[in-house]
């Protein structure tokens, strides 16, 4: 396998060093275009396992792109998949419409086909059940390799005859969701820029239970905490047409500034939501 004596980089919040890398089957066109693309060292043909000059790869083999942490005994790769795994499964059984993420968003209530901005996309997993339920969803996320990682996932899922319908009504945008609402206030007539805005900053870390995951691992390595995550939720209820839809670890205190109306439960996490107004009845 090709060596190289390039070391890692870091990008804007993340804690530690990246780099590009592939597999004997990984694309070399594709890793070398996202090197020069996020201005991280390539590495070319490596083990992840062997390579010490990078925490974490943005790594590209026979399933397309997955973050990896290098080194032995780390955790196996995180991607973006909506074909198969978690999502798949979730598609499969019921397409998600017992997901708590869809009462939050008050699904159950209304039949209209929203348009949902998701401000904080991250793997796209609940935007992709909202879009499965027929909602118009608009996916922000402005770290540069997560948004690789959600790009190329929804890329794939688009080859899913299956898939191929619900990825149509998911638009990826690589911006900041703070600077696009904040920018986006309508005419006095059409001042809402979506009907449902839904928020899903980086959860705050609570002890050992917030690092269970190894998405959270990986995502809090390279994202870091979203300090601003009060802007973002002012920004949100300004222009939201019916409400704004938060989540939260379930013993997380509530995003600093209005106190929700409503709280959606699960076993580790909730949903708060800040109503604007009724949704359309049924």
């Amino acid at each position: 396998m090709a060596r190289s004596n390039a070391s890692g980089a870091t990008i804007p919040g993340a804690h530690v060093t990246l780099a590009v890398a592939r597999s004997p089957l990984g694309d070399e066109y594709q890793g070398r275009s996202l090197s020069a693309q996020l201005s991280l060292p390539y590495l070319g043909t490596v083990r992840p396992k062997d390579v010490r000059n990078a925490d974490v790869l943005l790594f590209l083999d026979d399933q397309g792109l997955c973050l990896q942490i290098t080194g032995k005994g780390a955790p196996g790769p995180v991607r973006a998949e909506f074909v198969s795994g978690k999502m798949g499964y979730r598609r499969e059984h019921g397409g998600g419409s017992g997901e708590l993420v869809a009462r939050a968003v008050g699904l159950h209530k209304t039949r209209a086909r929203l348009h949902v901005v998701d401000a904080t996309a991250g793997l796209g997993q609940d935007a992709f059940v909202l879009a499965s339920l027929g909602c118009r969803v608009s996916l922000f996320e402005r770290n540069p390799v997560i948004h690789a990682l959600l790009a190329d996932g929804l890329s794939r899922a688009a080859l899913n005859d299956e898939c191929a319908p619900i990825i149509e009504r998911m638009t990826l945008r690589a911006e900041s969701s703070i600077d696009w609402l904040s920018a986006s206030v309508g005419t006095p007539d059409s001042p809402h820029v979506a009907d449902i805005i839904y928020l899903d900053p980086m959860f705050p870390q609570l002890g050992k239970s917030a690092m269970v995951k190894k998405e959270m691992q990986v995502f809090r390595s390279v994202v870091g905490d979203d300090v601003d995550a009060a802007t973002l939720l002012d920004a949100a209820l300004a222009v939201a047409r019916y409400r704004v839809v938060v989540k939260r670890p379930r013993k997380a205190p509530a995003i600093p500034g209005p106190e929700p109306s409503v709280r959606v439960e699960g076993k580790s996490s909730r949903y708060d939501i800040y109503p604007v107004r009724a949704l359309p009845p049924r």
